[in-house]
C-alpha cells in the first residue's frame, strides 16, 4: 500500500487527482492539507483525514507520498519541506519556478535517497496515445511534421489580466502539457524556433505560443491560443505516404468537468464522431481512409508509475532529464514576453 498525503484541496487535487487516485486498491489517501477550511469548496472525501496542520502530513511516518498541488510559487518550498521530512514527492506542473530550482530539488531528492517527480499527466490523454500508435504503424511512412494544437476560445481570460507575470502565463501554465509530450516521445531537439507573444501588447498575459522543435528531418510543432472560436485539430501527422488527423482533445477533462468520474465505464471515451482519420497509401500505392479507433487514456498511470518506484524500486517513468528539459525551455520560451 502507498500512503499519500494532499498539500492543497484545490480543482487540482479534486479534478485531476483524487479521481483516480481514490479508484487504485493500492493507494490510500490518509491527509489532505489546506490553509483556510472555510474556503472548501469541494465535497470530502469519507475516510480522508482533512486538516489545516501541516504536520499532520510531514510527521505523519506512514505517510510516504507527498503531492504538492499549490500554486506554482510555493512548489519549492513544499517539495523541500517534504524532502526534509523524508517523504517522496510528487509535483504538479509547471514543476517549479526555474529550472534552476528544479535542479535543487532533484538534487536534494538524490542526497536523501527519495524520489520526486512532475505530474505530467498528459503525456496519457487518448489523443496523444493514438498518435504515437499512428506513428509506430508505419503506416504514414517516414514522419515529416507533427502539429499539436492546444486551443481554447478564453478572450476573457487574458482580457482580464493587465499585467505580466512570467509563472502565469499561458505558455507555462499550457506549453507544460505539450512540450513533455514533444520530449517524452521524440527526445531533446536539435534546435527550437519560439515565437510566444501577448497579443493583445506589452505587459499583458501573455496569450499565444507556437513553438517548433527540430529533429534532423522532422519538425514537431505545439501551436497554443486564448483566441481560437473554432479550436485546430489537436493532433496532424504528416508523413511520406499518409496523413492523419485528430481533430478532437482527450476527453479526460471533458467529463472531470461535467463531475463524470472514471468510476465510469465510458469515461473519457471517444466515440466514433471523435475518431481520428488515417489517409494513406499502401505499399502497392492503394489508397485508404479510414477512421481509427482512439486509445483509452488514464490519467491515473501516473500513480501507478509512482507505486512501482517508490514500492518495487523501478525507474519512474517521468524523467529528471525530461523535466528539467521543459522547465529550460519554458523559460528561454517566456524570456519573449516583456
Amino acid at each position: 500500500m502507498l500512503t499519500i498525503g494532499y498539500i492543497g484541496n484545490g480543482k487540482s487535487t479534486n479534478r485531476y487527482h483524487l479521481p483516480f487516485v481514490l479508484q487504485r486498491d493500492n493507494i490510500k489517501v490518509k491527509t489532505i492539507y489546506r490553509r483556510n477550511a472555510a474556503r472548501d469548496a469541494w465535497e470530502k472525501h469519507p475516510g480522508v483525514n482533512y486538516t489545516t496542520n501541516l504536520d499532520e502530513i510531514m510527521k505523519d511516518e506512514e505517510i510516504q507520498l507527498v503531492v504538492v498541488n499549490t500554486s506554482v510559487e510555493s512548489h519549492y518550498e513544499y517539495a523541500k519541506m517534504a524532502l526534509d521530512h523524508n517523504k517522496h514527492v510528487l509535483v504538479e506542473k509547471p514543476f517549479m519556478l526555474t529550472a534552476k530550482e528544479a535542479e535543487e530539488i532533484y538534487a536534494y531528492a538524490k542526497e536523501k535517497g527519495l524520489l520526486v517527480q512532475c505530474y505530467q499527466n498528459r503525456r496519457f490523454d487518448s489523443d496523444f496515445l493514438t498518435a504515437k500508435k499512428i506513428i509506430e504503424s508505419g503506416k504514414l511512412g517516414d514522419l515529416l511534421e507533427v502539429e499539436m494544437h492546444y486551443d481554447y476560445f478564453r478572450p476573457q481570460t487574458p482580457e482580464s489580466t493587465h499585467t505580466f507575470t512570467y509563472y502565469n502565463s499561458y505558455l507555462y501554465g499550457h506549453g507544460c502539457h505539450t512540450i513533455d509530450q514533444v520530449i517524452s516521445y521524440f527526445g531533446k531537439p536539435d534546435h527550437i524556433n519560439y515565437d510566444v507573444r501577448q497579443l493583445l501588447g506589452p505587459g499583458r498575459m501573455n496569450d499565444y505560443f507556437d513553438l517548433d522543435f527540430y529533429y534532423d528531418k522532422l519538425k514537431v510543432s505545439i501551436k497554443s491560443s486564448f483566441f481560437r472560436l473554432k479550436e485546430r485539430p489537436s493532433f496532424v501527422l504528416y508523413g511520406k505516404k499518409g496523413v492523419f488527423v485528430k481533430q478532437t482533445k482527450d476527453r479526460q477533462e471533458e467529463h472531470l468537468k461535467l463531475f463524470y468520474m472514471p468510476d465510469n465505464e465510458d469515461f473519457g471515451i471517444d466515440l466514433p464522431e471523435h475518431y481520428g482519420v488515417l489517409t494513406y497509401l499502401d505499399e502497392d500505392g492503394n489508397y485508404h481512409e479510414e477512421k481509427v479507433v482512439s486509445e483509452v487514456g488514464d490519467y491515473g498511470r501516473v500513480y501507478d508509475g509512482m507505486y512501482e518506484a517508490i514500492i518495487n524500486g523501478a525507474d519512474k517513468i517521468i524523467k529528471d532529464e525530461q523535466t528539467l528539459l521543459s522547465m529550460e525551455i519554458l523559460e528561454k520560451g517566456i524570456s519573449y514576453c516583456k
